[in-house]
């Protein structure tokens, strides 16, 4: 059993007779009243993202969890495989258990959260940065400028991310997976 100085950012535990991975918390300390962990828990067996608040000193129950490294090969429709690089043995994850998969494509390695228990697949992390090729955007228009304008540009794996007006059909960006967004154009 943990508590609530346990928590941390992909900690799994135990909630509701369901398995919830932590993707937000917040450490609150208000001036009057005790001390409680504000948290943002996601469902690991439908996706569903809940707000939930634990006095300090609650009891958790964590779950037990390994990381293994699998490459992304394909999807069919909702189901997504992945292949484990040591073993090479395959798994199948349905869409809701991923956190970003309009930015994975083929050939990506990330990182599987499995319960020790029963040795299933919770959920797939993705690295924090992926790099992908611009598809179609419009040209930017010299001289339509303010600061930090931007467009929409579609990347080789068909998400839509917005950027600046200086990126070109063919550029390669660094986007970030947690929230989507355009960092920076690389060479």
């Amino acid at each position: 059993m943990a508590t609530t100085s346990d928590i941390k950012k992909g900690l799994c535990i135990k909630y509701n007779h369901d398995i919830y991975k932590i993707i937000e918390f917040l450490h609150v300390k208000p001036g009057k009243g005790p001390a409680f962990v504000r948290t943002k828990l996601k469902s690991v067996t439908t996706g569903k993202v809940i707000d939930n608040t634990f006095s300090a000193g609650h009891k958790i129950e964590d779950v037990r969890v390994e990381t293994h490294k699998f490459q992304y090969l394909y999807n069919e429709g909702e189901t997504y495989h992945f292949m484990n690089t040591e073993d090479y043995n395959q798994i199948s994850l349905e869409k809701s258990s991923l956190d970003a998969p309009d930015l994975m494509k083929e050939g990506e390695v990330v990182t599987v959260l499995i319960n020790t228990e029963d040795q299933l697949p919770l959920s797939v992390e993705m690295p924090s940065h992926v790099i992908l090729e611009v598809t179609h955007t419009e040209p930017g228009v010299k001289g339509n400028t303010a600061t930090n304008a931007t467009k929409p540009a579609t990347v080789e794996t068909g998400a839509k991310v917005n950027v600046p007006l200086f990126i070109n059909e063919g550029d390669k960006i660094k986007i970030e997976t947690d929230k989507g967004t355009y960092t920076e154009r690389m060479k």
